[in-house]
């Protein structure tokens, strides 16, 4: 049997797009996705898609289909982000100072959108598709967690995707090889003296060093390092004895992500030592970044995104993004492919205004459901 995934799709565009404004308007931040995940377990109970929660707000759904065959996963994060929405949508977050500014609230509708397809269609499904709505993608990640919590447990590789507002709305982007930036935090506490501030040569001036800190450590080269906050001081007319840096480093590849972050540590003590003062440095490893390293998978859903959309939907991306995104644990489990949909906004992902189009969960949810039967249907080499 032939299926038209995209017509599919299409025919279920009032029930996501009602799914979809209703996740919008209830955004919640990592690990607090209780209604979130609320809406999500009651289109599955409606499906009677058998599912479970983990993690509190986690959950992993599975569908098995008739027929024997492999064991695919589509994921999906749930969390939003602290940002006020100004899109001025009749939708728009009914949560102050929390917003889908990433483009979540569509990809849960996609993984749904899929979930609907495939269900409908289990006489045709070969295998299994397990679904995972994961918590906190945004904070300390919690693709790991949900890998503890067996999560990948009998799955064979693992589908996601992200919306792209580099790309047209309802097109494709495949990525062959490295794609996402691994990813490190830091703090750097700069530990100075105090003094009154008319007597600097009695103090060291903690202010000042960080100062001469933040432009070394932005010129390490090999990857990106920003600076995201700076806090010290207690009045105007006092030299602050401490100060606190935070930030992020991005690397492809772990193993550059481990050279920068030793000479962001090695570049923050030197250059303190220049002003009298000391170093604390708090470099934390976060996510690991997404490596396509499966050609043959990835090139499985470029065809059949090809076959569902159109050659002119379907783009090959061709640089990698020093953005970073915790989907990189699921491939580095098992193995896997990350793809990008059009969003169709021509803001930025994390900005207030940012709202992709419903083309975005329209396509990406035929793209799903398409490389899952594609997928679980092929026999494994």
């Amino acid at each position: 049997m032939s299926i038209d995934f995209l017509r599919e799709a299409e025919s279920l565009r009032p029930r996501l797009t009602e799914i979809r404004e209703a996740l919008h308007r209830n955004p919640e931040i990592g690990d607090h996705e209780y209604k979130t995940a609320e809406l999500i377990e009651h289109v599955l109970f409606s499906l009677g898609v058998p599912h479970r929660r983990v993690l509190d707000t986690g959950i992993i759904a599975r569908i098995d289909g008739t027929k024997p065959g492999r064991h695919c996963a589509i994921r999906s994060d749930i969390d939003a982000l602290p940002v006020t929405e100004a899109t001025g949508c009749g939708f728009a977050s009914q949560n102050p100072g929390v917003m889908h500014a990433c483009g979540h609230d569509v990809h849960m509708t996609s993984a749904l959108g899929a979930a609907m397809i495939l269900n409908a269609h289990r006489e045709d499904l070969c295998g299994n598709v397990t679904f995972l709505f994961q918590p906190n993608e945004e904070g300390d990640g919690g693709a790991k967690r949900m890998i503890d919590a067996g999560a990948l447990e009998g799955v064979d590789a693992v589908f996601g995707v992200h919306v792209d507002p580099a790309l047209p709305a309802g097109t494709v982007g495949v990525k062959y090889g490295p794609f996402y930036a691994a990813s490190a935090t830091w703090r750097v506490n700069v530990i100075g003296k105090s003094s009154h501030g008319a007597q600097r040569d009695k103090g060291i001036d903690s202010i000042e060093a960080a100062a001469h800190i933040v432009p070394k450590i932005l010129a390490i080269p090999g990857g990106v390092v920003s600076a995201g906050t700076i806090h010290a001081g207690t009045a105007n007319n006092i030299l602050a004895g401490n100060c606190e840096l935070t930030g992020i480093i991005r690397t492809y590849g772990m193993s550059e992500r481990s050279r920068m972050c030793s000479e962001l540590e090695a570049r923050c003590v030197e250059t303190a030592a220049k002003f009298g003062a000391k170093c604390e440095c708090v470099i934390t490893d976060s996510c690991p970044g997404i490596v396509n390293n499966n050609d043959s998978l990835t090139s499985m859903l470029e065809r059949t995104a090809r076959q569902t959309l159109g050659d002119e939907r379907v783009k090959v991306i061709e640089e990698p993004l020093f953005i970073s995104e915790d989907f990189g644990y699921f491939i580095m489990a098992k193995t896997g492919c990350f793809y990008h949909v059009g969003a169709g906004s021509s803001y930025p992902l994390h900005s207030d205004k940012f709202l992709p189009v419903p083309e975005a969960y329209i396509t990406a949810g035929a793209v799903h459901s398409a490389i899952a039967m594609q997928y679980n249907s092929t026999i494994q080499d």
